[in-house]
């Protein structure tokens, strides 16, 4: 039967509960039911005024909104607010019935101009999020996982201009300089002169005067008009954008323990500080990085904490043909290196960059048979590089060959990079629409809390719903357990009966058997129905 006017009932009026409209197991229900988001009134309340202006919106619905874009990866503000005008279960989340007015999609904007701005706001947000899911016993600091991935900037590829590059500045300078004034003390060497640093250290982000003048032979670098705090990235011969670098750590089970944010044309070894900086507290045993962190500075600060680095094998940029480095063998006694002739490679000096220059004799060389293998120098001299933290590099290498370590770095793409993966097909973490670091910062932040609280939401829910039956096999077990005390207080009164009529000449006719064997009518005992009666009371409780 064909049915028509199905839209009739566009006009008519109902009364219900908002509270009905959204189902127990969506997902706002279950993030809302797992943190108590009072906490936000505390991280504002210096933010606004206690006794005189108009009454703002609550904070906790202004923060509820980006939220909710980013857990359900809508691209824009406008759009957000669109979705939030006629879905029930938004205006549910946010407080708001079914005739409040959403707020405008400025709202939040022009809130985080005047009030949020250069806060650490949602940095505190992400932080206690995950101090919840550290509560219930979920995260594991044992093994952190390090990577970072690559999100477009809100910046037009073609609207670029040219600005000099000056040089940055390295998180480990310091100690650096010191190594490499020492290491030339020891060689006899005189102290380097001290670098002429006129110029101001910079990323590749950071706004600069428009009006720059670049003097000819200067290094320079492209610089977007539009968002000049990002990156120029180049990732293969096609892709050529701006972009932010989102260094992240996480631990094996995938939960999101600290992030930074970074113009996209910097190298990870150079912004791996800051990072490490918050996640060192968790005092973890392992750091497992890809090829990016695979440097001297790095290992050595790691194994100096007590952290063992986990890096990958990386192939030596050497042309083919030519011998390897690992073929140049390195004499600790000596202090020099033997190349596969069995020739001596003599310590020369330690250059600014930290690195001990070991050169061979040209007369020896010149006579070589191998030498089209070794140099293509036309004064016939070979250089083999060093660093002064190298022993760092070596450890690292011997703990990456230590049986167990391949699987474990082998997690990567179970954990962080499943990380990245989930935030931009899910999250819309491909891209950002807000211009500046400090915005691209509360993208991060928020995104990941969302992350982490959708995945904290989750469990809840499940321990919830396995409590009632994880309760009704206890109680089985304490019955059954009692059943067997008794059986066996029984059996053992039998037992005493038979002796008793074996010693008066009676005779013993066999084992007590199952009460319930053999007679449908009566119920099995014991630990032959211990999977019924459990399959019986989960039946019950349906």
């Amino acid at each position: 039967m064909m049915t028509k006017n199905a839209d009739k009932k566009r006009e008519q009026m109902i009364m219900f509960c908002m509270d009905d409209m959204v189902p127990q197991n969506h997902m706002l229900r279950l993030i809302d039911k797992a943190i108590d988001w009072d906490f936000i009134y505390d991280l504002v309340e210096e933010k606004y005024c206690l006794d005189n202006g108009r009454p703002s919106m609550d904070p906790v619905m202004l923060i509820k909104i980006p939220f909710i874009q980013y857990l359900y990866g809508i691209k824009s503000m406008r759009q957000t607010i669109r979705e939030i005008e006629v879905n029930a279960a938004y205006r549910w989340f946010l407080g708001l019935d079914m005739m409040d007015p959403v707020p405008h999609f400025s709202t939040f904007g022009k809130n985080y101009t005047r009030r949020f701005k250069d806060t650490d706001l949602f940095e505190q947000i992400f932080a206690k999020i995950l101090e919840d899911c550290m509560k219930f016993n979920l995260v594991d600091t044992e093994k952190i996982f390090v990577d970072s991935t690559h999100v477009k900037a809100c910046a037009n590829s073609k609207k670029m201009r040219k600005r000099v590059a000056h040089e940055q500045a390295l998180w480990y300078e310091e100690e650096l300089q010191k190594e490499i004034a020492k290491d030339r003390e020891a060689h006899g060497k005189k102290p380097l002169k001290e670098k002429d640093r006129n110029d101001p250290p910079s990323g590749g982000g950071g706004r600069a005067d428009s009006q720059e003048e670049i003097a000819e032979g200067a290094k320079t670098q492209k610089c977007s008009t539009t968002d000049p705090e990002s990156g120029w990235f180049r990732k293969g011969e096609h892709k050529h954008v701006f972009a932010y670098a989102v260094e992240t750590a996480c631990d094996k089970h995938g939960w999101i323990l600290g992030y930074s944010v970074h113009p996209g044309n910097e190298h990870d070894s150079r912004t791996f500080k800051p990072l490490y900086d918050k996640i060192k507290d968790y005092c973890p045993a392992m750091l497992v990085a890809d090829a990016g962190y695979r440097t001297p500075a790095i290992a050595r600060e790691l194994l100096m904490n007590g952290i063992e680095p986990l890096f990958p094998y990386k192939r030596p940029m050497t042309k083919d043909g030519f011998f390897r480095k690992y073929e140049y063998v390195y004499d600790e006694n000596y202090d020099c290196y033997l190349c596969p002739e069995n020739q001596m490679l003599s310590y020369r000096t330690t250059n600014r960059d930290g690195y001990k220059e070991y050169q061979s004799c040209p007369e020896v060389c010149a006579k070589c048979p191998s030498i089209h293998k070794c140099t293509e120098s036309k004064n016939h001299v070979k250089v083999v590089m060093r660093h002064v933290w190298e022993e760092y590099m070596e450890m690292a290498e011997d703990i990456r060959h230590t049986l167990g370590n391949k699987e474990i770095y082998e997690r990567r793409k179970e954990t962080i990079e499943r990380i990245f993966g989930t935030a931009k097909e899910q999250h819309g973490f491909r891209y950002t629409q807000y211009i500046g670091k400090a915005r691209m910062e509360m993208k991060a932040g928020l995104t990941f809390a969302c992350m982490n609280l959708k995945k904290l939401a989750r469990i809840l829910e499940n321990r919830a719903s396995k409590t009632p039956e994880f309760f009704g096999f206890l109680r089985f077990l304490v019955e059954e357990s009692l059943y067997v005390e008794k059986w066996c207080w029984k059996q053992s009164q039998h037992q005493l009966c038979l002796q008793s009529e074996t010693a008066s000449g009676g005779c013993f006719k066999g084992l007590r058997q199952d009460p319930g064997a053999g007679n449908p009518e009566k119920p099995r005992r014991g630990i032959y129905a211990m999977a019924g009666r459990y399959g019986g009371m989960e039946e019950k409780g349906k």
